[in-house]
């Protein structure tokens, strides 16, 4: 069991490290902040309380002891190759994704899955217990580790715990499939703030808990027996606005930005995708789509350059080859029939790209295609948002991605349909100035007053205290 040298009164349990191994030209080996909107709001507070983070490296069969990185501590826990097979790839990836993401994928079954599932669970729950102070809060992170909180509160009931589901949560219809179902419920039940990205997330979960447990629930709690009271409310996640923002007006992302649009031939309109390739993303309806259109001559590869980012995502199991190999043959095609003069009409990039790529493809997009199949919040499009310089900015969203409940003056589609799926983005593409600006002032009034440090605080502070008696938040302004 990880031991640490300190007494944290914060603790944050997630699947991987806040960092990421660097091996320098000498051989040499560091350790840098891992990017991303998580750890960029919960270092401060873990710097400010000493406190400790726990999660796995990412390399199976290695050891490593822990040590102190910008001020709190990093406490790994090890994962074997096998554990990373059943827990990692099985359980987290081959259950409990497609089945979250409203079963796109057909999820599997299977019982060696769920006993590493466990096994590992208690693994990270016993290193929290052995880390955290006396009475300290424990925040643990998303589907990888949804057993944790019942299994630390066995093990620490004097810990404040609190959990937090990045995925969106699934009806009850769905849950249900699971074997294990009991066992899940009862792990998240441990916490005493369980968190969602929207209302229905929350109130699937608690629909389970009134069907499946002999638990009281009134409105959003639940009352465990002989034990605690569990809240579950909805707390959206967003990004590091000003931090986006502040990159995208670097001269560094504008001369990048600058060396993109010469690459692509000065087109008078870029429609800009950003994904993991992943099969809950919706590519390969967006791709037809646009490739229709195109076809079509609604669009014109002479004005019109649609970029599709997918960054590489799971290359060793096999749905993933399979979708790979099925987009790269889609969009061949649909260049090869109407490819523009000098240039494709589809300028696809099955790379990861730095942030700052990132940004400069933000800056110079007329409309950002956010179209997943299901998506718990959906980050790409407030990080679209905060970096477009424009007035009049536009996004297309489906609505089945988190983020369409608060971006209401999106272009809000359903991705299975494609008929409107492509009016809907010749709409965003032709609106008139006014009512495109219009819908982008309201958007960005949302994503900047609710920040990735506005969720975390919000968070916390209903975790450490008695949550707002209020239903949910008001609607954001339209």
């Amino acid at each position: 069991m990880p031991e640490t040298t300190t007494d944290p009164s914060f603790v944050v349990v997630a699947n991987r490290l806040p960092v990421n191994r660097v091996t320098d030209a000498d051989g040499g080996t560091s350790w840098q902040t891992a990017p991303g909107g998580l750890v960029t709001a919960l270092e401060p507070l873990m710097r400010e309380k000493g406190g400790a983070w726990i999660g796995w490296i990412g390399a199976p069969d290695e050891v490593v002891k822990p040590f102190r990185h910008d001020g709190y501590q990093i406490v790994p826990v090890e994962l074997s190759e096998a554990e990373v097979e059943d827990y990692y790839e099985g359980f987290s990836n081959g259950t409990l994704w497609p089945l979250y993401h409203d079963a796109v994928a057909f999820p599997e079954y299977h019982r060696e899955w769920w006993d590493s599932y466990k096994q590992v669970n208690k693994r990270f729950a016993e290193a929290a217990a052995a880390s955290a102070g006396h009475g300290a809060t424990v925040w643990v992170q998303d589907y990888q580790l949804q057993l944790v909180p019942a299994m630390l509160r066995e093990l620490r009931p004097d810990l404040k715990i609190g959990f937090f589901l990045h995925i969106p949560f699934p009806p009850i219809e769905l849950f249900e499939q699971i074997p294990w179902r009991r066992q899940i419920i009862e792990g998240l039940l441990g916490a005493d703030l369980v968190g969602f990205q929207t209302p229905a997330g929350a109130q699937n979960f608690l629909r389970l808990v009134r069907k499946r447990t002999d638990n009281r629930v009134e409105r959003y709690r639940v009352f465990v027996k002989d034990s605690h009271v569990c809240a579950a409310r909805a707390y959206p996640i967003s990004i590091d606005v000003q931090g986006f923002h502040d990159l995208a007006q670097s001269p560094e992302v504008k001369a990048e930005s600058e060396a993109l649009l010469e690459e692509l031939g000065h087109p008078k309109n870029i429609l800009l995708g950003v994904d993991r390739l992943d099969y809950t993303k919706g590519l390969r309806q967006r791709i037809r789509a646009v490739g229709e259109l195109f076809a079509s001559g609604q669009l014109d590869p002479a004005e019109t350059v649609f970029l599709q980012v997918a960054t590489p995502s799971r290359e060793d199991v096999e749905q993933y080859r399979v979708l790979r190999d099925d987009i790269d043959l889609l969009v061949g095609r649909i260049n090869s029939q109407v490819g523009g003069v000098g240039r494709p009409a589809i300028s696809y990039r099955h790379a990861g790209f730095p942030r700052a790529t990132m940004a400069a493809m933000y800056r110079i997009a007329s409309v950002m295609l956010v179209t997943p199949l299901r998506d718990g919040m959906n980050l790409v499009a407030k990080e679209y948002i905060a970096c477009h310089p424009g007035r009049a900015g536009a996004l297309v969203l489906s609505e089945f991605a988190g983020a369409a409940r608060e971006l209401k003056r999106a272009y809000i589609v359903n991705p299975y349909d494609l008929d409107g799926l492509k009016e809907t983005i010749m709409e965003a593409l032709t609106d008139p100035y006014a009512e495109r600006s219009k819908r982008w002032r309201a958007m960005q009034r949302q994503v900047w007053n609710h920040t990735i440090d506005d969720w975390a605080n919000n968070f916390l502070r209903d975790l450490e205290g008695e949550p707002e008696p209020e239903p949910e938040p008001a609607e954001p302004e339209a």
